[in-house]
Parts: C-alpha cells; structure tokens; sequence
C-alpha cells in the first residue's frame, strides 16, 4: 500500500457479471496525477474486503467500486475503524445507493468522492454461529430470500431482472414457508412470533433484487430497522405479492407483518439460506442476532442527502 494514500479505490471487475471491467481503464484515467488516491483491483471472492483491511491506518476514504457485494466486502472489513466509505456504482443493482440517493443524482466522474458531503448512516449487525458476526448496510434476508441470491449467485450467465426472476421462479417451485421463533424489540414493547414465514427481511434501505421496495418506510439514519414478514401462505398465491413488493403495497396485507424494530431475534430450527447485502451465507440455523448501530457508518455523497 503506497504510503499518503488517502483515498482508495477498491475496484471489482467481476462486478455485474464481469461487465464492470470496461470501466478500468475510465477509472484509471480519472485517477491520474493524483497522488493522494491509489486504485487497487480485486482479484478473487472477499479480496474487496482484504484489500479494504491492509488500508486501514493509511487511507481515510475508501470507494467500493463495483456493487451491493463490494460495499458489503468494504463495510465488514472496516466498521468501527473511523473510515469513511464511498460508493463507485458498477454493479448490477445498487441497491443501497437508491436510497442513499433517492433523487440518482448523476455524478460523470469521481471528483464528488474529494469534494462532497460526508453523511453518518446505520448499520446492521448480526451474531450467528458460533462466534460470526457481520454487518449489511441495505437489507437482510432469511429462507426465501436467501435462496433467491443463491440462486442468482449459481447462475452468472443470467443478467439483471431476467436473472432475478428465473431464480425466483426456481426457488419457488420447491419452497416450503420456513418455521421461524422470532423476537422482535420494537420502540416500547416486545413481539413474539412462533410460526411459518413465506418471507422474511429486515432492511436499512427500502430497495432488494433491484426493483423490490420491501421496506418503504425505511431511512439510513432513524436508528431502527425495519422489519417485513410475509406469513406462510400457498405458493400459488405469491405471484400476486410480487407485485405488491414492486409497489411498496405489501405492507398493508393482512399476511404482512411490517414494523420497526431496534433488535430481532430469530430461531430456526432447520438450516437454511441467508443473504446479508445479496451476499450468501449458507447451513445458517439455531439463534441469529439482529441489531442496529445508529451512525455507525460515514458515507461520502455526492451532495447532501439527508434530506
């Protein structure tokens, strides 16, 4: 790592199923003659994230150039360390940056990374095993979900929405609602639930898979999380909610549970799939822990959008 190094550029090729890669050269060339700024490419799964640890103590402000799973990578390796992090979107969904920037501000470059605003957002952390714990910055998803960016993640020939949409119809036609205990620490009260859930997320941004608003009443910096949970049902009747996450709708369904929560606590008595940010973690079961860390993370934008 180059020392005075302020400001470092994590770039993922392999990001939007390696369509990222046409961005090297245009990243290299924004970054030329300045000294204070160093461009490192990844090279493998989770070198986003070791590439982020060996910059601690030289860098102040690292780019996540690539998408969801970059950042993701980014975010694990330097919670808690005073990092600002930034986001170079070249990814295929970006959820995050939809609702960090509602209003997709067009930034043709990068000078907004060394002259924009810095914003303090959320995080979410979670405790499962023996002794993981991880962070996600968007959204969080258990059994159905889960299985879903499983999917998406076996299949790189399968691009954008048509992608999502064959895992989707893939993972259904074998899914069985997941028996769930789970404990939910609302604002003033407590919430207990033991039962068969269809779907189960809990976000900090309002946007997964894309398109899907699955928590419209989320924001970045309330220091809550918002929980969406789609009660067990026949699988028939799904098609009719997709339509429902797409709009935001779903949250008024009699079957939908949706709520902010300060903590969850959720038991599964099977093994099964979680994504955390779109990333995969497999064989999950007994006790996950859920918890926000209000402005834990600083985001530098464009302009400020915290409004």
């Amino acid at each position: 790592m180059r020392a005075n190094s302020r400001y470092l550029f994590i770039f993922n090729p392999a990001a939007d199923k390696g369509r990222a890669s046409r961005k090297a050269e245009w990243l290299k060339r924004l970054l030329v003659g300045r000294e204070d700024s160093l461009l490192v490419t990844t090279t493998h799964a989770g070198h986003a994230g070791e590439i982020a640890l060996t910059g601690i103590g030289e860098s102040t402000c690292m780019i996540a150039c690539g998408g969801d799973g970059t950042l993701h990578e980014v975010v694990n390796a330097v919670a808690g360390q005073g990092i600002t992090v930034g986001v170079l979107p070249i990814g295929s969904a970006n959820d995050f940056l939809k609702t960090l920037d509602p209003r997709n501000t067009p930034h043709p470059g990068i000078d907004h990374f060394f002259d924009g605003a810095t914003r303090s957002v959320d995080l979410g952390r979670v405790a499962f095993g023996l002794s993981d714990r991880r962070y996600f910055v968007n959204s969080l998803g258990i059994g159905f979900t889960g299985r879903i960016a499983k999917s998406v993640r076996g299949r790189p020939w399968l691009r954008g929405e048509l992608g999502y949409a064959y895992a989707l119809l893939h993972v259904l036609s074998g899914y069985r609602p997941l028996k769930m205990h789970i404990t939910i620490t609302l604002e003033d009260s407590l919430l207990e639930l033991h039962e068969s859930v269809f779907a189960f997320s809990v976000a900090n941004g309002k946007i997964e898979g894309g398109k899907f608003r699955i928590a419209p009443h989320a924001e970045l910096s309330d220091g809550l999380l918002d929980v969406a949970l789609l009660r067990a049902m026949p699988k028939y009747e799904f098609f009719r909610y997709v339509v429902k996450y797409i709009k935001g709708s779903h949250i008024s369904d009699k079957r939908v549970l949706y709520c902010k929560a300060k903590a969850v606590e959720v038991r599964l008595e099977e093994p099964d799939v979680m994504h955390l940010d779109g990333e995969v973690y497999d064989g999950i079961h007994g006790r996950i822990a859920i918890s926000v860390l209000p402005g834990a993370l600083s985001v530098r934008c464009g302009h400020d959008s915290s409004g």
